[in-house]
């Protein structure tokens, strides 16, 4: 599905969302019809009783859907793979706008401890109050610890350089019609 089609769906079983972009939870019975509005990055973004949900890859099948699998091959040295973590990155969307969070430059820095297993995430959001931040970090979260050979993934959230169109790819300019 594009970022621009529209789908008419019946959720199969109930749902457990969040509510765009306040991010508070709410629960989609089974039965519902919903408008898939987004399918990026194994999550999907449904608008419910006018309201715009985020509905998680894991719950794929609430929608009739199948859920993304990322997996990754384990490099021969036994290190992690900072492409691996950067393509990782790439799955994780905005629920409102359809870009990958490196595409939109809201990922600042990525820093690995090879021998700690561990990476560290600098972040931010489109809007300081963004009541998804949170998910989106889980989501970050998540990703990159489906990268082989990492233990541990902090994520922390900035705001300083706060974020600007000027940080999005020309590509995700294009995409979102930000170009000019």
């Amino acid at each position: 599905m594009s970022s621009q089609e529209r789908t008419l769906l019946t959720t199969r079983r109930e749902v457990l969302g969040r509510l765009v972009p306040v991010g508070d939870p709410v629960t989609v019975p089974a039965d519902s019809f919903v408008t898939l509005t987004q399918s990026l990055g194994g999550n999907y973004t449904i608008v419910y009783n006018g309201n715009m949900v985020r509905i998680d890859g894991t719950d794929a099948d609430a929608l009739g859907l199948e859920g993304l699998t990322l997996s990754f091959e384990p490099p021969a040295d036994g290190r992690i793979d900072e492409a691996q973590l950067w393509e990782a990155l790439h799955t994780v969307y905005d629920p409102e706008i359809p870009v990958d969070l490196v595409n939109l430059g809201l990922v600042y820095a990525v820093d690995v401890d090879q021998d700690a297993g561990s990476v560290q995430v600098a972040m931010t959001l489109t809007a300081p109050g963004c009541g998804m931040g949170p998910v989106l970090v889980g989501d970050v979260e998540h990703r990159l610890r489906l990268v082989p050979f990492v233990k541990d993934v902090s994520v922390d959230l900035v705001f300083d350089p706060p974020w600007s169109r000027e940080m999005m790819s020309e590509e995700a300019q294009l995409e979102t019609g930000m170009f000019y």
